[in-house]
């Protein structure tokens, strides 16, 4: 616990009480470096090159961290881009299974094709709610809004028995929230949050024959081999996921391989017992307060319905979290201590 602690305190130094990991992460110390040595490398007129191998590194470590192959994980810039190439591929009147009020970006890009058949359930309905004929099931593995876990174990089984298959988004859980991404059709996740990389970057993983996925946004990085694919048609896409790449900001990706060895350096699990004791010590303390909480076992993210209207005070005071639908969400990550907890704590008094 010390090396950690002394690993957080090099990395991070807030000048407010953020508790908003699950609207952007802070950037660590050597996120920053790792940038501005970019910058400095591409304004000197410098080689490239290792700006690019910073993608691949970022792809490798992104599976290791969700227990999938390299070879499995495309890179682009948004879930919805990912989104949108799997509503894409679906056939006209396919059913997608949805979460009411789940992030836009995993919904809207199938609202947008009037053939399909999209039906929205209850968070904790989403398994049973599967059916014959169900193609798809997609849902946030954290709802942003609340921070209400998914039943993926019980999903994939329902999927699995009637056939559909699964596309889960991760993004207000990698990072924190131990998962295999090969338990699932396709996942995808922003970077920015709890991955604690810049904006600009997203990973998308697919199975092994790739799904029903075309890639339709292939250029000459998407070819096997790139730089040999720059002029006409691409002859030969590459034979793993890295043919649904979109080309990269490659700024991003140099910040988000210093994010990424910080958190294989932790560890996965050792970030979860610390996010969700922080956040455990936060529903206990507003709760004696005589606020209620809404129910969201097991998640990094608290939301308190009715408190949202603070945001801008405590903004004001140096406390950041979000309002969310008139509920005050905080969230705790690696950044964060027992002392920031109670600082909120003590400013909702």
């Amino acid at each position: 616990m010390e090396t950690f602690t002394n690993l957080v305190r090099t990395e991070f130094a807030p000048r407010t009480t953020y508790l908003n990991t699950a609207s952007s992460g802070l950037l660590p110390t050597r996120s920053v470096t790792a940038i501005q040595e970019a910058v400095a490398l591409r304004a000197q007129g410098r080689p490239l090159d290792p700006l690019w191998a910073d993608v691949e590194t970022c792809r490798a470590a992104y599976g290791r961290l969700t227990g999938v192959p390299a070879e499995r994980v495309a890179a682009g810039p948004s879930v919805a881009t990912h989104t949108a190439l799997i509503a894409a591929s679906l056939p006209p009147g396919a059913e997608v299974l949805t979460a009411e009020d789940d992030f836009t970006s995993v919904l809207n890009p199938f609202h947008v094709r009037d053939d399909l058949k999209v039906r929205a359930v209850p968070l904790e309905r989403l398994a049973e709610s599967v059916r014959p004929g169900t193609a798809l099931v997609a849902v946030s593995a954290a709802q942003s809004a609340d921070g209400r876990i998914a039943d993926l174990p019980a999903l994939r089984e329902a999927a699995r028995r009637h056939g559909a298959r699964t596309y889960v988004d991760f993004s207000q859980a990698a990072g924190w929230l131990p998962f295999d991404a090969g338990d699932y059709d396709y996942t995808a996740s922003v970077t920015f949050k709890w991955l604690l990389g810049p904006h600009g970057s997203a990973f998308l993983t697919v199975p092994e024959d790739f799904g029903t996925l075309v890639p339709l946004l292939a250029s000459w990085v998407s070819a096997e081999a790139p730089w040999d694919a720059c002029y006409g048609p691409v002859t030969e896409l590459a034979h793993s996921a890295r043919r649904f790449d979109t080309t990269p900001a490659l700024f991003s990706y140099a910040g988000l391989r210093a994010s990424l060895e910080l958190i294989e350096e932790l560890g996965v699990s050792t970030i979860h017992a610390h996010d969700l004791a922080l956040a455990d010590r936060f529903r206990t303390g507003v709760e004696a307060l005589g606020h209620r909480v809404l129910p969201a076992e097991g998640s990094a993210i608290v939301s308190v319905p009715g408190l949202g209207v603070r945001q801008p005070e405590l903004a004001r005071r140096g406390i950041q979290v979000s309002d969310r639908a008139g509920n005050l969400r905080a969230s705790f990550h690696l950044n964060n201590t027992r002392e920031d907890v109670d600082a909120l704590l003590e400013a909702l008094r």
